[in-house]
């Protein structure tokens, strides 16, 4: 779906204007967009003890992670940097979920310093990779082939990488509690970019009966059940919001059969990112080149390394032409970058007005795994980030790569093994 017409309103009057001064292409997220949903996400589940821990691989900007912080959001991280990251902001250690995979001991070393995070553990015998027990230790279940859900970007569970088995994950909080951790959550990321609310609820409602199972058998209490990310948006014209009120309603069903039965009502706890910046970022590039083969192709100053989504999963994005609205005249065309790779399009026969060189064209919904899935294949540089702030004023949040950038890692001094 389009970007919404107030970010619209607020940004493509003085596009030309930004896109001069800055230079092309860039990215440019928008202040207000971000900080209203992320109210609508904590207003929404208001009814019951509930912690968003924004999925930092989406958009790992300081900026952006001091805003989010601003609202009342937690970090869900992955690697040391995003733990460094989320630390800068000021995310104390209950505000931070270390959820990695293959995970090294240097890597729970930093987790567990500067007051440690909460570890959300892989597979049991990554607690032999722990410098010491933390204060609360969750696992991360997959389900198989328990729950077929799935999609291209997340995969189907019983292929997946990620998780603990059914039949592992009351041995694992067992090795837990033996080990002397008294403090448990558990965790589960099995859908995304779903916009079915009840696609999204059969992972709480797996999560709690597992839950239940195990509490009953090791006499433990759960503090929290993470049901992941996978909040979708609309990326096509076409596509429904998801509703997030009969979610909400659902889960706040549940969860009080739970506490019938328990005497005890976990957190509920998310890890969204691209449902609480994918909307409110675009990524602007402008037509520098025409070519007309088999097709007609729209040759733009931006590549796949500033937005890998349509070349690896074949990922629709909506694309305006600045001062341009469709109409008759539309031309067919692929909307393509310059690397040295077939699948370096934005768009693949899509209709759009006729479009000139030197047309500022702009791909939405690029404010969540855009510039962070960015790479340097061909030499090429990933683009500059800009912040439309709240006052309205355009702020540069990350200078686009330079040549010294890409050659830096060449400056180094030599190390040499000389075998027996």
């Amino acid at each position: 779906m389009p970007i919404s017409s107030d970010f619209k309103d607020r940004l493509y009057p003085q596009l030309e204007t930004i896109a001069d001064y800055f230079g092309t292409p860039f990215h440019l997220y928008d202040e207000i967009g971000i900080r209203q949903t992320a109210q609508v996400l904590l207003k929404t589940f208001s009814d019951q003890e509930y912690k968003e821990y924004f999925a930092v691989k989406a958009l790992p900007n300081p900026r952006i992670l001091e805003i989010l912080y601003d609202e009342g959001l937690g970090f869900d991280c992955s690697s040391i940097p995003e733990l460094q990251l989320a630390r800068q902001v000021g995310a104390a250690p209950d505000e931070i979920m270390f959820t990695s995979n293959n995970t090294t001991v240097e890597e729970f070393e930093f987790a567990l310093a500067d007051g440690g995070c909460i570890i959300n553990l892989d597979s049991v015998p990554l607690l032999d990779k722990l410098p010491r027990m933390p204060e609360i230790i969750s696992f991360r279940y997959n389900p198989g082939q328990r729950l077929a859900a799935g999609n291209a970007i997340i995969g189907n569970p019983a292929e997946s990488k990620f998780g603990l088995a059914h039949d592992q994950m009351l041995d694992a909080y067992r090795a837990a509690q033996e080990r002397g951790t008294k403090r448990f959550g558990i965790h589960a990321m099995v859908v995304s970019n779903e916009l079915n609310h009840s696609v999204i609820m059969q992972t709480a409602l797996m999560l709690l009966e597992l839950a239940e199972t195990i509490q009953r058998e090791l006499n433990i209490r759960f503090e929290f059940v993470n049901i992941g990310g996978g909040l979708g948006i609309p990326y096509r014209p076409e596509d429904k919001p998801l509703d997030l009120i009969p979610l909400a309603a659902a889960i706040r069903r549940v969860l009080k059969h739970f506490q019938r039965l328990n005497n005890h009502t976990p957190k509920l706890c998310t890890e969204s990112g691209r449902y609480v910046t994918g909307p409110h970022g675009v990524l602007v590039t402008r037509a520098m080149n025409q070519k007309e083969t088999y097709r007609r192709y729209i040759g733009v100053d931006a590549n796949m390394s500033a937005l890998m989504r349509p070349g690896i999963y074949g990922a629709y994005h909506h694309i305006d032409v600045l001062g341009k609205e469709s109409s008759e005249e539309d031309q067919v065309v692929d909307v393509v970058g310059s690397l040295c790779e077939n699948n370096d399009k934005f768009a693949i026969q899509r209709a759009l007005p006729p479009i000139e060189d030197g047309d500022l064209l702009i791909i939405h919904d690029t404010g969540a795994h855009g510039q962070s899935m960015g790479f340097n294949y061909n030499g090429r540089l990933r683009p500059q980030e800009l912040l439309l702030r709240a006052d309205g004023q355009i702020q540069m949040i990350r200078r686009a790569e330079t040549m010294d950038d890409y050659l830096s890692t060449l400056k180094f001094q030599s190390k040499i093994l000389k075998p027996d």
